[in-house]
């Protein structure tokens, strides 16, 4: 099935002078353009191609990547605004529209937010939408608790940040459970921290949260050893300098080496940790 906004192999069934025409299938042929076509392609060879709507609204291919497809989320800039909407840089020479009831609140040009790609089969256009929450679903059926998956930040609230899971669904990382700020668009691994009974979804940024406590204080001690038994990885070091290490925010990192120095494994000092041999 040949699908728009999405890369599909075709095959290549007519030749002419400002390109070739691909089988598009029940979409009929579709035009590569001349720039686009590969150096020997002959008819019946196969190229992969995306498929989106050039300035006239026609179908067109093209094998130049985009920042993102349908069905996916991605951070991109507005660089117009006109009375149909926002128009955002997703790569290609045709900008990327956000109409008016698609977006969560205003845009500006030169601003860059986070967008899910769809395909509007009513007016057959590929567009894009701020309100996630209207394409992405937030009370999922196939997530459990401490499952890995993909997260990409999506926005700031009161609570702490929305973030967009595996381009489907929609979770929460509490400010508490953050570590450190965040930034629109940022994608990292995370974990389904609970699903609550109303289904939303929270999430964690670190494993070591799900693991435990024990689990990070064996990440110490292994860092202890590798690093010939003392570190000045302390206590008062910054948050970011921990976090880059062990991926907890400097409240765990101090509960944990304090554990470990009650149970004499470890000496601290104002300027190193180190292994009691």
């Amino acid at each position: 099935m040949v699908t728009v906004g999405t890369f599909n192999s075709l095959q290549v069934i007519k030749q002419v002078d400002f390109g070739v025409y691909l089988d598009g299938d029940d979409l009929d042929s579709i035009l590569l353009p001349k720039r686009y076509v590969p150096q020997g392609c002959e008819i019946g060879d196969w190229i992969d191609v995306f498929l989106y709507f050039d300035s006239d609204d026609l179908l067109i291919a093209t094998t130049e990547k985009p920042k993102v497809g349908v069905g996916q989320c991605e951070i991109l800039s507005v660089v117009d605004i006109n009375n149909a909407g926002a128009f955002m840089d997703w790569g290609l020479p045709k900008d990327l529209l956000v109409p008016f009831n698609e977006q969560q609140k205003p845009m500006e040009v030169g601003f860059s937010y986070v967008v899910y790609v769809f395909h509007d089969e009513q007016s057959d256009r590929i567009a894009a939408s701020t309100k996630l929450s209207h394409h992405l679903d937030e009370h999922p059926v196939w997530l459990k608790p401490q499952q890995q998956v993909s997260l990409q930040i999506a926005s700031r609230t009161e609570l702490g940040y929305k973030a967009v899971i595996d381009n489907k669904y929609l979770g929460l990382i509490f400010r508490g459970d953050a570590f450190r700020p965040l930034k629109i668009g940022e994608r990292l691994p995370g974990f389904i921290k609970t699903i609550r009974s109303d289904g939303k979804i929270d999430l964690l940024i670190s494993q070591a949260t799900l693991q435990g406590d024990h689990y990070l204080s064996e990440q110490i001690i292994q860092f202890l050893i590798e690093q010939g038994g003392s570190s000045n990885l302390t206590d008062k070091s910054s948050p970011d300098d921990i976090y880059r290490r062990f991926k907890v925010s400097k409240k765990k990192y101090k509960q944990a080496l304090g554990n470990l120095y009650k149970s004499k494994k470890i000496r601290i000092t104002n300027n190193s940790i180190a292994l009691v041999l």
